[in-house]
């Protein structure tokens, strides 16, 4: 029994057992299954499922170029729009027959070009970037190796490829105007530092402006994540300012939200007395209090036409097509942290 559970069943074992030859069994797991007969591929169904026979996917790829992976470099798989964009992408992928291959760079430039080394070794048929650093020329060697790649949320400088995500400036606007429309005047935007990430300053640049088109006043506090003490003492000071015009505090995206509401909450402030909206809608942003304003992202949407995209460039093969910029637009779900109380009799 012992010996039995350590052999695993090869091709050979199938083709034996099925009485056909070893290239019928490839060919059967393979991409000329039509080329059997139904008799034939039922002896091989049979016998593979009789022995616990999976084939090795990673050996098919190396043999014929065709690995069935597509492969997924994620920034940071803790964020939720990563994880709520993956889902679209393996939804995608499942739908097409290939299976999603994920790493996780944690921000860490260093981690992202060891696993874009890693991918490449696995002949993946495809790759989806959400960027960290600026690997330009590992992606560029990719893309002239024939690797279709395709940039999510982030773009990058030299590498000329399809950028899929949200329309930051129509996402900024819909905020500014939304808050100008509830009466704030005074508004605090919240930010990881821009840097290395082009979502970020093109939210902050569309801020300045925004903020000056609307004569509204606008300061810019941007920290990473780990800084909550400064973050606090930002937000304190925000409110501990002398004046009577209304304020509002806007986040760049979830992770953002999360810490200005957990500031706010130790100062005990008033959500709606104090504006609050953060881009990327998360499960608690409707619990809280009497709930937050947020801007949704399409993210099964954007995950789907990241897949779709993938694909057509892999279609096109060496065909030159113009890289494209497929933008997304953002969904304003008003609540209570954007209403102002009523004032007195």
């Amino acid at each position: 029994m012992a010996n039995a559970l350590r052999h695993r069943a090869t091709i050979l074992d199938v083709a034996r057992q099925a009485g056909a030859s070893r290239t019928s069994v490839s060919r059967y797991f393979g991409d000329e299954r039509e080329r059997l007969s139904q008799e034939l591929q039922g002896r091989i169904a049979e016998a593979a499922s009789r022995l616990g026979y999976r084939p090795n996917q990673m050996a098919r790829g190396l043999k014929g170029g065709r690995s069935g992976l597509v492969g997924m470099l994620v920034a940071d798989i803790r964020n939720p729009f990563s994880v709520a964009v993956m889902h679209g992408v393996e939804q995608a992928c499942r739908e097409r027959g290939l299976s999603l291959l994920v790493c996780n760079t944690d921000n860490d430039p260093d981690q992202e070009r060891a696993h874009l080394a890693l991918l490449a070794s696995y002949r993946v048929e495809g790759l989806v970037i959400n960027a960290t650093g600026s690997p330009d020329r590992e992606l560029q060697t990719l893309v002239d190796q024939g690797t279709p790649l395709v940039l999510l949320d982030r773009a990058l400088g030299e590498v000329e490829a399809e950028v899929v995500g949200l329309d930051n400036a129509q996402a900024l606007d819909l905020a500014l105007d939304h808050l100008q429309a509830r009466g704030y005047g005074e508004l605090l935007y919240l930010s990881e530092p821009p840097e290395q990430a082009s979502p970020r300053q093109a939210r902050l640049t569309r801020f300045r402006q925004g903020v000056t088109a609307r004569d509204l006043a606008g300061e810019v506090h941007c920290r990473p994540l780990g800084e909550t003490e400064a973050l606090h003492r930002a937000i304190g000071d925000f409110l501990a300012r002398p004046g009577m015009v209304p304020r509002a505090l806007l986040c760049a995206n979830g992770n953002v939200t999360l810490e200005a509401t957990r500031a706010l909450q130790a100062f005990d402030a008033r959500l709606g007395e104090i504006g609050l909206l953060g881009i990327d809608e998360l499960d608690w942003c409707g619990l809280v209090g009497p709930g937050i304003t947020t801007l949704a992202q399409p993210t099964e949407a954007i995950g789907r036409a990241t897949v779709a995209c993938l694909m057509r460039c892999r279609e096109d093969g060496d065909r030159m097509t113009p890289a494209r910029r497929v933008h997304f637009q953002a969904s304003l779900i008003p609540r209570g942290s954007t209403r102002l109380p009523s004032p007195g009799p």
